[in-house]
């Protein structure tokens, strides 16, 4: 289930709900109590290691060979 970041606009707290994607656009209550919050726009970033050839910049992602998924 996704989580989405919110602020209150009354006390500028952040805080997380676990909310399906259909739900995503409801108000959410601050933990306070405030009822006046904004749902932020966030990003999602994925970052990692890589080990081996796709290191050296010799090709590969999934299923290149580098993720080791073994073809």
């Amino acid at each position: 289930m996704p989580t989405y970041e919110f602020r209150c606009r009354a006390c500028g707290s952040t805080f997380d709900v676990s909310r399906p994607m259909d739900s995503a656009n409801e108000p959410a209550h601050c933990p306070a109590g405030h009822e006046d919050t904004v749902k932020l726009l966030t990003t999602v970033g994925i970052a990692g290691r890589t080990q081996g050839p796709a290191a050296s910049g010799s090709g590969g992602g999934c299923c290149g060979g580098a993720c080791g998924c073994g073809r």
